[in-house]
């Protein structure tokens, strides 16, 4: 029962680190990204790639945040001009083009197969259990460190120039604003987060394949982020821990419906995510920690 806890506390800090990864682009740019599970997906791979072909643990995240940032700037440069719901479509059609390249693409991915035996850091020397809390300790530090950074870069002058491009991107062009630029830093850091989560998930897992990174993972994320609070890196963070809970919370309660096949419950765990989500709209629209947005500081 302990090790579960403590695998599940390690995938709620994954969900965490993605939700980070949405509210900056989302909540601080305003650029809807339905593409989260490519970025997810680029990272698991890119890392697990790397480490298989030799490279150490720390040069795989460290490959993964950058493969994230060069995809996260060919996904701008493609979109710069679109933007609300146009945007959603062409990120949306980007993550399922990355799982399909990795369903296909079997002498890069192992295709449907997927990739497993992926390295997992000191697991030999600690043990199964041991390993867990170490990884524990990881993903809730990588956490809190990008919690950290994010909420140091919302209080700044160049967070504020982001909500102003997420506002009315027009008047911050007005105002002097280098629109684009911003728009490219946010999604590139958000695509950079998003990778890193993907490959902690993959070592911590040892293994990755493309069902895993299926659309409804970024539904999950969204849902994380509005139930935490759009624009608050605090509330992604919540969010995604409390949406981790309650997709296991569901699991089992689903578990005791008598009569239905795997496929039925697992249909019927879908219905009750999709049902939360309406009633945090319908409810609370502005998430358990809502944004709040510090007045400018006084010029002297």
């Amino acid at each position: 029962m302990l090790s579960y806890a403590i695998a599940t506390l390690v995938s709620g800090g994954v969900y965490a680190i993605l939700a980070l990864s949405l509210n900056l682009a989302w909540g601080g740019a305003g650029m809807v990204n339905l593409g989260l599970g490519g970025f997810f997906a680029i990272g698991a791979y890119a890392s697990a790639i790397a480490t298989g072909a030799g490279a150490p643990f720390a040069a795989g995240l460290a490959i993964a945040v950058v493969a994230g940032v060069l995809a996260g700037l060919v996904v701008t440069f493609a979109t710069l001009r679109l933007r609300d719901d146009y945007l959603a479509i062409v990120t949306l059609g980007f993550g399922e083009v990355i799982r399909l390249v990795a369903l296909n693409e079997r002498w890069l991915t192992n295709g449907a197969d997927g990739l497993s035996g992926i390295r997992a850091p000191l697991k030999p020397e600690l043990g199964l259990f041991g390993f867990n809390l170490f990884y524990l300790g990881l993903t809730t530090l990588a956490a809190l460190v990008i919690l950290l950074g994010l909420q140091r870069l919302d209080r700044s002058p160049y967070g504020r120039a982001l909500r102003a491009v997420r506002e009315d991107p027009e008047l911050a062009r007005f105002a002097g604003k280098n629109v684009l630029r911003f728009k490219f830093e946010a999604f590139a850091l958000s695509a950079a987060i998003a990778g890193l989560a993907g490959a902690l998930y993959a070592h911590f897992q040892s293994y990755v394949s493309p069902d895993l990174f299926a659309p409804l993972i970024t539904i999950y994320i969204f849902l994380a982020v509005t139930a935490g609070g759009v624009g608050r890196p605090l509330g992604a963070l919540v969010g995604g821990y409390a949406v981790m809970a309650f997709l296991e919370a569901a699991r089992m309660a689903v578990g005791y419906l008598p009569g239905l096949e795997p496929v039925q419950l697992a249909s019927v765990q879908g219905m009750l995510t999709g049902l939360a989500l309406l009633l945090i709209l319908r409810l609370r629209p502005q998430g358990m920690l809502p944004e709040r947005i510090r007045p400018a500081p006084a010029t002297p």
